[in-house]
C-alpha cells in the first residue's frame, strides 16, 4: 500500500518541481534586460564584439573556447562568470577535472573585453554579462545567428572545484541522462539538442572518446553505432597506445564556420562523442536532429532561443553577488 501512495504521488511531485524551477526561471530573466545598461555604459556591447573580434583574428580557437566557457559557468553555480576564478590553491572552478581542458584563450577573451569595459564603465558591468555577450560575438564571427543577449547578471561569490562534479555532461551520456541534466537547469530537449550543436565548432583530446574504437565492450571493441569507416579515421589520427595528449580531434570537419553539417554527421553516424550520436540513435531526439541536418536556419533559430534560455540559468541579480572588478578574482 504505502509502494502504490508513493508512486501516485510521484507526478504530483514532478509537477510541482517543475512549476518552483519556472517560477524561478520566469524571475531571474523578469530581472534581466536587452537594455540593462542603457543608462550606466551604453556602449557596452560595441565595447565587448570589438575586444571579442580582435582575439578572434589573433587566433580562430577563441571562438569554441569561448562558448564553451559559458556552458561550462552555466550549468555550475548558474550565469555567474564563477569559472573565472583563479585560485592559488588549485580549489576554484575551472581546476575541476571536467574544466581543465578549458581552453586559455576563452578565459583571455573575456579578460580583454573586460579590460577594456573597465576602461570606459568602471565598475558598471559583469564579468558574466561580458561572458555572456562575447558568446554571442563569437558565435557570429564564425558565422554563425546574431541575436540579443540579455542583461543584468551579478558575478558570483562562490566558486569550489567540488561544486562541478555531477553538474556537467558527459561524452558517454544517453539522451536520457542529457535530458536529465538539462531539465535540472530549466533547459528543454530541443534547447539540448540545439545547444550540442555548439559541437559544429569544437575539437576534442582523442581520451575524451577513445573506448568507442578499442573497448566499447567484451565483445564489441568498436561502438557499432560508429560508422566503420569514419571508426577507421578516427584510429589513425588516435592509436590504441594513447596520442600525443596535444593532439585534438574536430568534432566537425567544417570546425571553423558555425553551420549544421553536425546533424548531418549525426545522421550519418558520425558523432564524435557517444553523446552526439545518441541524439539521432534515440527516438526521443531523432526528429529534432533531422530537422536541424536538413534546415540550417531552423537550427539557427533554435539555438538562438536555447543561448538566451541558458543565458537564465541562476542568475545573480539585484542586490546578489557583486561586479568584480577583475574577472578572476573576487572584489
Amino acid at each position: 500500500m504505502n509502494t502504490r501512495r508513493d508512486d501516485a504521488t510521484k507526478p504530483m511531485m514532478m509537477w510541482f518541481l517543475g512549476m518552483l524551477l519556472f517560477s524561478m526561471v520566469a524571475e531571474s530573466n523578469a530581472q534581466l534586460s536587452e537594455n540593462y545598461y542603457a543608462s550606466t555604459c551604453p556602449n557596452v556591447e560595441l565595447i565587448v564584439k570589438q575586444a571579442v573580434s580582435t582575439k578572434f583574428q589573433q587566433t580562430l580557437t577563441t571562438a569554441p573556447a569561448t562558448l564553451r566557457i559559458f556552458f561550462h559557468d552555466c550549468f555550475v553555480e548558474g550565469c555567474d562568470a564563477s569559472v573565472l576564478i583563479a585560485s592559488d590553491n588549485g580549489d576554484a572552478e575551472k581546476d575541476a577535472s571536467d574544466n581543465k581542458s578549458l581552453a586559455g584563450d576563452g578565459f583571455d577573451t573575456v579578460i580583454k573585453a573586460k579590460t577594456a569595459v573597465e576602461s570606459q564603465c568602471p565598475g558598471v558591468v559583469s564579468c558574466a554579462d561580458i561572458l555572456a555577450l562575447a558568446a554571442r560575438d563569437v558565435v557570429v564571427l564564425v558565422g554563425g545567428p546574431e541575436f540579443k543577449v540579455e542583461l543584468g547578471r551579478r558575478d558570483g561569490l562562490v566558486s569550489q572545484a567540488s561544486r562541478v562534479t555531477g553538474k556537467l555532461p558527459e561524452p558517454g551520456l544517453d539522451v536520457r541522462g542529457l535530458v536529465q541534466m538539462f531539465a535540472s537547469n530549466g533547459l528543454s530537449l530541443t534547447d539540448m539538442v540545439a545547444l550540442s550543436g555548439a559541437h559544429t565548432i569544437g575539437s576534442s583530446h582523442c581520451n575524451r572518446f577513445a573506448n568507442r574504437l578499442y573497448n566499447f565492450s567484451t565483445f564489441m571493441p568498436v561502438d557499432p553505432t560508429l560508422d566503420p569507416a569514419y571508426a577507421q579515421q578516427l584510429m589513425k589520427t588516435c592509436p590504441r597506445g594513447g596520442a600525443d595528449p596535444d593532439v585534438v580531434v574536430d568534432i566537425d570537419p567544417s570546425k571553423d564556420i558555425f553551420d549544421n553539417l553536425y546533424y548531418q554527421n549525426l545522421v550519418a553516424r558520425k558523432g564524435l562523442f557517444t553523446s552526439d550520436q545518441a541524439l539521432f540513435n534515440d527516438l526521443s531526439s531523432q526528429s529534432t536532429v533531422v530537422r536541424f541536418a536538413n534546415n540550417a536556419e531552423e537550427f539557427y533559430g533554435a539555438f538562438s532561443s536555447a543561448m538566451r534560455n541558458l543565458g537564465r540559468v541562476g542568475v545573480k541579480v539585484g542586490s546578489e553577488g557583486e561586479i568584480r572588478r577583475d574577472c578572476s578574482a573576487f572584489n
